[in-house]
């Protein structure tokens, strides 16, 4: 199955880098790109389109990142809890696995069918 995830991501990896090829040699018109305060030289149409492209992805990458950290925090303090938990169990399920009353008010407890009236 990782063989064909891996396989796949490489088709569609090649598939993105042929059509950005061909987005290039299909726009080569030079304009200058003018950001407000910043004013940047003639380059082609391409470079600036896959530059932004480019750029939006690692911004997108970067605001995931904090998430993906908060997540896996909350991954590890879960599973120390749940290691805590089973520790403390631990006790309690060898003596139910060895036949023995759990509870120590057990022997207190009364039996319906035992009732005295």
């Amino acid at each position: 199955m990782k063989l064909i995830k891996n396989l796949f991501l490489f088709i569609i990896a090649l598939a993105m880098l042929v059509l950005g090829a061909l987005f290039a040699a299909q726009n080569t018109a030079a304009v200058p790109l003018d950001l407000l305060v910043v004013y940047l030289p003639e380059r082609s149409v391409a470079l600036w389109v896959l530059l932004a492209f480019a750029i939006g992805g690692v911004i997108g990458m970067l605001t995931n990142i904090g998430l993906v950290l908060r997540l896996r925090t909350a991954l590890l303090k879960s599973n120390r809890q749940l290691a805590r938990l089973e520790q403390a169990a631990q006790p309690a399920v060898q003596s139910v696995a060895a036949g023995e009353e759990t509870s120590p008010d057990s022997s207190s407890q009364t039996n319906p069918k035992e009732t005295h009236v």
